[in-house]
């Protein structure tokens, strides 16, 4: 069997423990759908009446707000005016206002010394950040946001592969490790030790560093690489 095994929402997780959004922090501690709570927050509405419509919405907000998405870009994505997409990054901003702040000390931080650092400290160089060309420097402070939440999860995808081989050469992990896709690990597995040794590795990756907003992993497993998401 194949198990896949996939960290949930990391960068939003990451996002509220490193600009210190406790608004967001509070809602994947109690477990609260984080698109619904945005949603709610954003645009307005009662918990209860957000739809799965409004919620899909609030997704590409979230998403978005992490990559640096311009209200144009928004536009672009949630099929509305240019001006309504503005007024929702406006006003996710105004709700999270620690993460407009981190973002803005990103920006600076990148001009001054020309890279970001991931959570661990390390360095994500920018190219572009000063440029006079309006739409390298963009591209490149859109970057500078995104390189620390992006290299972070990236590092913690390392740091669980490393201690999920570890354990598998121990002997405690009866698997062989096959693939890192994006925050994603895939492994083989006997078929009738898949369910033991999924849960072994969700709680290796979801241990291996410890934050304020606590890590995710939904583990799932079948004969292919399809099925098991």
């Amino acid at each position: 069997m194949l198990i896949s095994a996939d960290y949930s929402q990391i960068e939003l997780r990451l996002a509220a423990e490193m600009a210190g959004v406790k608004a967001l922090q509070e809602s994947f501690r109690t477990g609260e759908d984080i698109h619904t709570r945005t949603a709610s927050e954003v645009m307005g509405i009662p918990l209860a009446e957000v739809t799965s419509e409004i919620r899909r919405s609030a997704k590409a907000i979230n998403f978005g707000i992490i990559y640096g998405i311009s209200g144009f870009g928004l536009a672009k994505q949630l099929g509305v005016s240019n001006g309504e997409a503005g007024a929702y990054i406006r006003n996710y901003l105004g709700k999270f206002p620690e993460l407009e702040q981190f973002m803005t000390s990103l920006k600076e931080e990148a001009r001054k010394f020309g890279y970001v650092k991931t959570f661990f400290g390390r360095k994500c160089v920018i190219s572009g950040i000063n440029d006079k060309n309006g739409a390298k420097r963009q591209f490149a402070e859109r970057q500078a946001i995104n390189a620390p939440l992006q290299g972070t999860a990236a590092d913690i995808v390392k740091m669980a592969m490393i201690e999920v081989d570890r354990r598998i050469k121990s002997g405690e992990i009866e698997a062989k490790l096959l693939l890192q896709v994006h925050d994603e690990l895939v492994l083989e597995v006997k078929e009738d030790r898949a369910e033991f040794v999924a849960n072994q590795i969700k709680q290796v990756m979801e241990n291996v560093a410890s934050f304020s907003v606590p890590l995710a992993v939904e583990a799932k497993w079948a004969k292919n690489w399809s099925d098991a998401h």
